[in-house]
């Protein structure tokens, strides 16, 4: 007997029938709109988290600059901190998490996040420039704004912004260990890396693992944590759901073999089978054997990370830019080691 059938063969009147019908869908309907509302409110709550982070970066970057009037040396301190706060968020979770690179820092704190390889070339031209304007308002406000370069048009800078994640939109990205493979937690979905495309992994410094397919100036390492500090950074492979092989390659972060090690026990510790995970030290590594919490000796994985102290392209974003009575460690001091008797000034955007 289908439903049809039964329904006319029921002992109730169809009026008792129809009304059932009814509520039933007014019920439904009910559901649906406070589902909706709900989701509506979740996305409501994440635009005005954008817009207030937009309008306070904005404020610590141009809006606040006025040539006839100068700044206070508090004032800069206290947007500096702001700007430092950004890049340093997670690490009292974590004090060996791995902050930005700095000449990353100038696109955590851009309110519209260009890229930071971009943004680093219009920061060097600044820089020699010595313009007493902030770099953000001398970029698009003052001085600077008609320049553009050949190696970045001001087309490409303006194009490429990098995706910062707010909460919410991270969970979808959020991978678990079930079985010992890797799942998507909100979809259920098994991690699948598609050929011809590089996956990145960042390891929150709360130890909440995150997986995307990498677009080149769109969505990057920074992208997950919107700029905040890790505990691993690297790409990866997996079929199934099953790790294939990772390296810790981030242009970002700059990942040492301490935060590769701090990922090999996360996925020791979470049951996944690391006997046939290739690991390579970088893009053009060779794979080299695994080394699991298992064996008594563990022979190092990767080679120690280079120093950058002869990097001359390192910067300091002009926001927290210290300078001192030597020359070279105007460009290159960082503000967290540079002896207050030799600060004269504090240059922030």
């Amino acid at each position: 007997m289908n439903l049809s059938d039964a329904l006319f063969s029921s002992p109730r009147p169809m009026s008792e029938l129809d009304a059932a019908a009814i509520k039933l869908q007014k019920v439904y309907k009910s559901y649906r709109t406070r589902r909706n509302l709900a989701d509506c409110a979740v996305v409501v709550e994440e635009l005005w988290r954008k817009a207030l982070e937009f309008a306070d970066l904005k404020q610590c970057s141009v809006s606040f600059f006025d040539v006839e009037k100068p700044e206070t040396a508090v004032s800069r301190w206290v947007r500096a901190k702001t700007r430092a706060a950004k890049v340093g968020k997670g690490l009292s979770k974590d004090e060996k998490a791995q902050k930005l690179a700095l000449q990353y820092w100038v696109e955590a704190i851009d309110p519209k996040h260009r890229y930071g390889h971009n943004l680093h070339l219009y920061y060097d031209v600044w820089f020699q420039s010595e313009s007493t304007q902030p770099f953000f308002y001398w970029l698009d406000v003052g001085d600077g704004k008609e320049i553009g370069l050949d190696e970045c048009p001001r087309t490409v800078l303006q194009r490429q912004c990098i995706k910062y994640l707010g909460p919410k939109e991270r969970e979808a990205y959020e991978v678990i260990v079930e079985d010992g493979k890797l799942v998507y937690r909100q979809s259920g979905l098994l991690l699948e890396t598609m050929e011809g495309s590089e996956w990145i992994f960042v390891l929150s410094t709360t130890r909440a693992l995150y997986v995307g397919q990498e677009k080149k100036g769109v969505f990057e390492h920074s992208s997950f944590l919107a700029g905040g500090a890790t505990t691993a950074v690297g790409r990866l492979v997996a079929h199934d759901g099953i790790l294939e092989g990772i390296w810790p390659y981030s242009g970002h972060y700059h990942p040492t073999e301490e935060n590769f090690r701090e990922f090999i026990s996360f996925l020791d510790e979470n049951h996944v089978d690391l006997t046939n995970v290739e690991m390579y030290e970088n893009d053009d590594g060779l794979p080299i054997k695994v080394s699991t919490s298992e064996e008594p000796n563990p022979k190092p994985i990767i080679g120690h990370a280079k120093s950058t102290s002869d990097d001359t392209n390192t910067i300091v974003p002009e926001e927290i830019k210290i300078t001192s009575t030597h020359p070279q460690a105007n460009k290159n001091a960082d503000i967290a080691n540079v002896d207050s008797d030799t600060v004269t000034s504090l240059r922030v955007p």
